[in-house]
């Protein structure tokens, strides 16, 4: 008899599991609390998948053996809170695919930089040769991919969501861009709670495996000393480690495995800022882990033209500078933005507010911030935080609007960014629609 499969989400994790459950013959039924689209549900009908929306039937759900949940869903709800209470095992959508496929798995996990960091590994790779595919949080579902193509090597780029339900997942080699607050909605507001959940990426890994791990990061740094793992550790950073990993010197990025291997001058390289140089930093880690050769990693780096809405340099109008930085969703991302700006600017911020302390960013908004304009349905919290040391706050409701105020502040050799520190919910399906809409109104200009 098959074993029962509920997959509860029916967006692209959802799906993409339901179509690897199929080829590997479980039982399955998908159940959603909100709407599926109809995409979706012409794909689940045609694999012979039944599926519930606009609520959970938990007598169904109780009745699974296996339990995969999207990463949105959170443990908090009562439908949660009972199946947690059941017998019933629950896994992450990673957990799930990891076990049908044959592949080197190279896991990146971080407050920041992941996105970077995970496509410049998988150029890196693929660039060289190697039949890599790219999944996780990007593109279609690791699940999707497992059960319709055969990749030698995954990139996986992993939230804490999903590292919340692993159970035998271990990766060749773990990357951890950093640990910042973020999420705390979802950790009770408890930071260290947080922490644990991006430390789970090691927790089965052997002392075969590598962990590439940001040394300039003390909170990551104190958590490593307290945790007890045979992995192999493989720092990045901008000082010369005492044991193996890669580093910056004379502007050259420099690897320090078996040997010193220098590799390319930093200037070359496409991204700009501090923290692009870390997310190259780990991405050459992870390539020469893989034997990549030295020269393909150099060709490939000065290659690589960055993510779409992280720090994307959209449009110059008037002499005023454009940015799209709508991936900066928690507070250490903006900071990393409003650091790389060196002219005064409007900065555009807000949305949904997930427990941000954002003090850390007060002393960059004194010395830049010339104005806020705020694009959230509630923005108290910056109204309070902010109103102290910038002049001009504006509300707006609408990004079009926004923009329109921006320009009118902004003036010739000055910028517009675009860095909300929040996550996009209340007036966008996400940050990619947020930034697309950000972009459209500057054209509008």
């Amino acid at each position: 008899m098959a074993e029962k499969l509920v997959i509860l989400g029916g967006g692209e994790s959802g799906v993409g599991t339901a179509v690897l459950a199929v080829k590997e013959g479980f039982d399955v039924f998908l159940s959603d609390a909100g709407s599926i689209s109809n995409e979706i549900k012409t794909e689940l009908t045609t694999l012979g998948v039944p599926f519930e929306e606009g609520g959970h039937d938990l007598e169904t759900i109780l009745k699974a053996s296996l339990i995969m949940k999207s990463p949105g869903i959170s443990n908090h709800i009562d439908l949660m809170q009972q199946v947690r209470s059941s017998s019933i095992k629950v896994v992450s959508e990673i957990e799930f695919a990891s076990q049908f496929t044959s592949a080197t798995l190279i896991g990146i996990t971080g407050s920041n930089g992941k996105t970077t960091t995970t496509l410049l590994t998988h150029h890196l790779l693929k660039e060289s040769g190697i039949n890599a595919g790219v999944a996780g949080n990007i593109g279609y579902s690791f699940a999707r991919q497992v059960a319709e193509t055969k990749r030698d090597v995954y990139v996986l780029e992993i939230s804490s969501f999903q590292l919340d339900d692993i159970h035998k997942f271990k990766p060749e080699v773990a990357v951890i861009t950093n640990i910042t607050p973020d999420h705390l909605d979802r950790y009770e507001n408890d930071f260290s709670k947080y922490i644990a959940s991006k430390l789970r990426i090691v927790e089965n890994q052997t002392s075969n495996q590598f962990l590439v791990f940001n040394s300039e990061d003390p909170v990551l740094i104190e958590a490593l000393n307290q945790l007890n793992t045979p992995v192999s550790k493989i720092s990045f950073g901008f000082q010369q480690p005492t044991h193996e990993g890669t580093f910056v010197s004379n502007d050259q990025i420099i690897i320090q495995l078996e040997k010193a291997d220098m590799m390319i001058q930093t200037n070359q390289f496409q991204l700009k800022g501090r923290h692009n140089l870390l997310n190259a930093m780990a991405a050459v880690s992870v390539a020469r882990l893989l034997e990549v050769s030295k020269d393909s990693i150099r060709e490939s780096l000065t290659s690589f033209m960055g993510v779409p809405h992280r720090l994307e340099h959209f449009l110059k109008i008037h002499n005023v500078n454009y940015i799209n930085d709508s991936k900066a969703t928690n507070v250490n991302a903006t900071y990393y933005a409003l650091d790389s700006v060196r002219s005064q600017l409007v900065w555009i911020a807000g949305g949904v507010d997930k427990g941000n302390d954002y003090s850390a960013l007060l002393p960059l908004v004194r010395e830049k911030v010339k104005a806020i304009v705020c694009l959230g349905v509630d923005n108290t919290k910056l109204l309070e935080v902010f109103s102290p040391v910038v002049e001009v706050i504006i509300e707006t409701q609408s990004v079009d609007e926004a923009v329109k105020i921006a320009h009118k502040i902004a003036h010739k050799k000055e910028t517009v960014l675009l860095s909300p520190a929040c996550s996009s919910f209340d007036l966008f399906k996400n940050y990619e629609d947020r930034g697309e809409q950000f972009k459209q109104a500057v054209r509008n200009l």
